[in-house]
């Protein structure tokens, strides 16, 4: 049970590498749902219709399977502002989504979205009113005791990694994200 009424969902943005994806995977992980990564290359088809289609697949099948977590990556490419927006095929698909996301076609009790962007400001308003995207979450990049976590966890695995001085090392690394942390100790 994901503990809410069908629909609507969290919008979470903040820098690359901050752990956006990770927390939707862990609620639906804690939540014992369906984990459902979508990329925009995934509903976006070359031909007049189909990915209106695609789009309208991906909600039955998550509904059917509920309890489900949708999670849309990347989504300020494909919940752009349908005023910029110059083509009447992003149009007719970001208008199937919002159908979707409202439960025009089937209801969507046991379904909850997750959307992922680093630019929120280039999403559509329609996407963020009460029903859809109704809450925005920021990510941001780990504070000193999360860095200093992750930089156990991964120094852990390094030889000689329990004798580094990890406390310089999170003092030296202010705006590092988890990503960059990652890489760092790589």
């Amino acid at each position: 049970d994901l503990g809410r009424s069908g629909g609507g969902g969290i919008l979470l943005y903040g820098p690359p590498g901050c752990g956006k994806t990770f927390i939707a995977r862990a609620v639906a992980g804690e939540c014992k749902a369906r984990f459902v990564a979508v990329g925009i290359h995934e509903i976006v088809d070359k031909f007049w219709g189909e990915s209106e289609k695609l789009v309208h697949a991906l909600f039955e099948d998550a509904r059917r399977r509920a309890p489900t977590v949708l999670f849309f990556d990347e989504f300020d490419a494909l919940g752009g502002g349908r005023g910029r927006v110059e083509s009447q095929f992003w149009k007719t698909l970001v208008d199937q989504l919002l159908q979707e996301m409202d439960g025009v076609q089937g209801k969507n009790e046991g379904v909850l979205l997750f959307a992922a962007t680093n630019m929120p400001w280039n999403v559509d308003a329609a996407f963020r009113r009460p029903g859809r995207f109704d809450r925005v979450l920021f990510v941001p990049p780990p504070d000193e005791s999360a860095r200093l976590g992750i930089l156990r966890a991964r120094a852990s695995k390094l030889p000689g990694g329990d004798t580094l001085d990890l406390a310089k090392v999170v003092k030296a690394t202010p705006l590092f994200t988890g990503a960059d942390l990652v890489a760092l100790c790589d």
